[in-house]
């Protein structure tokens, strides 16, 4: 009701007049708009003034009682019902104790297992002594500045006892190879997405009333199958590219994306690089665990005659690596809003993807299919010519290519 030209009249008329009305004018004047109006017009005058309807309808008995107030009558300064926490001076605390965070951990906490609804709260406090109701609980947590909150994920788990000194490690790292002119990269999967005619988060500019048509169940179609998105951020040009899988996210597709920047991307820009530093997380596709991914790494390596430097993000901290926030964050924003039906939608937006400081992507479909459980046998992992560094070598080794 709210958009309604009614509400909107009606709202500009009381903001001429609210400020030239007291108290038992501007409950009496709304009264006289919501008759006016007939079936429906108490909750679009209070609507419209924000005047609550009990305070409305308590005009209307008054327009219609015989017992009405008299000719200038006026509510006197803090006349009327006293608030409840006036009247119960321990509400308030009582309430602190049901919504204190620090008392979340306490399994004694009567509402320890319970949706913290206010009329959850209002039974409990009730319980206690305290008789409210929901409305009141709802004015009483905003006047403690409380407010609706969703879950942000900030935390990744327990700390590694070395993380900051990987970071430092990563950082003097990434500086000696940009200031020597060298390539250094940050890798990662962007989360999977489900093809389909489905809704994805976000708004976006539309002609007025009349959204784009979804599917109502966002059931994943086999036959559309899922994008595998497969960033490589140069960190020192501020450009990226992105393979878009269509099958397992491996370390083989991982390696294969790597590849497809350097001979798109990378090979003609570092015309006299001698080795490619890459940064990231210790999952995944690139674990630092994985033997798939050190063994592409050593074929990739080969084929390309150039050692290659990998540091590890420590467990936990995948959050920290740049191409989450210099380029998976943008792609996301510039697809709000827009279901992603096909493949070749996914490639098209992802690599229009630009912002004010530059960043530019570019994106194909890697339409192969990549298997998982691939096994790396002994013989296999002993012809990678690995040599791990004196700091954490399980986090930060670099691979080079085998002399012909």
């Amino acid at each position: 009701m709210a958009d309604t030209p009614v509400v909107e009249w009606i709202r500009q008329k009381y903001a001429d007049l609210a400020n030239s009305l007291a108290e038992r004018g501007r409950r009496t004047w709304a009264a006289v708009e919501a008759r006016s109006l007939g079936w429906g017009g108490v909750t679009a005058v209070a609507e419209a003034t924000g005047i609550a309807e009990s305070t409305i309808r308590r005009g209307l008995r008054d327009l219609e009682t015989a017992n009405a107030l008299p000719e200038g009558y006026q509510r006197r300064q803090g006349g009327g019902r006293k608030k409840a926490k006036e009247c119960d001076p321990r509400l308030v605390d009582a309430l602190n104790e049901l919504v204190e965070p620090s008392t979340l951990g306490n399994p004694q906490s009567p509402l320890r297992w319970t949706t913290k609804s206010t009329r959850n709260l209002a039974m409990e406090l009730t319980k206690q002594g305290h008789p409210v109701g929901p409305t009141t609980v709802r004015k009483l947590l905003r006047d403690l500045g409380y407010s609706l909150q969703a879950n942000r994920k900030t935390r990744e788990g327990k700390d590694h006892p070395d993380r900051d000194a990987q970071f430092r490690f990563i950082n003097r790292r990434v500086k000696s190879q940009l200031k020597s002119t060298q390539p250094s990269l940050s890798v990662d999967t962007k989360k999977k997405e489900v093809l389909g005619n489905l809704k994805n988060p976000g708004r976006t500019w539309r002609p007025k009333k009349s959204p784009r048509e979804v599917n109502t169940h966002d059931f994943p179609d086999k036959s559309k199958g899922k994008a595998v998105p497969y960033g490589v951020y140069d960190i020192g040009q501020n450009e990226a590219w992105v393979s878009v899988g269509i099958s397992s996210d491996t370390a083989e597709f991982a390696v294969a994306a790597i590849r497809q920047w350097w001979k798109r991307m990378g090979a003609k820009r570092y015309t006299t690089a001698n080795r490619l530093l890459i940064t990231a997380d210790s999952g995944g596709s690139n674990s630092s665990r994985s033997r798939l991914w050190k063994l592409k790494l050593q074929e990739f390596a080969n084929e390309i005659g150039k050692s290659i430097e990998v540091c590890h993000f420590p467990p936990g901290t995948s959050k920290w690596n740049k191409i989450e926030h210099r380029v998976f964050c943008h792609i996301t924003s510039n697809w709000r809003g827009q279901p992603l039906e096909t493949h070749q939608v996914v490639v098209d937006l992802i690599g229009s993807t630009r912002t004010k400081t530059g960043l530019v992507v570019k994106a194909k479909l890697d339409a192969k299919t990549y298997h998982k459980g691939r096994k790396v046998t002994q013989a296999e992992m002993q012809s990678v010519n690995i040599t791990p560094g004196r700091f954490h070598g399980e986090w930060n080794y670099i691979i080079s290519p085998h002399t012909k």
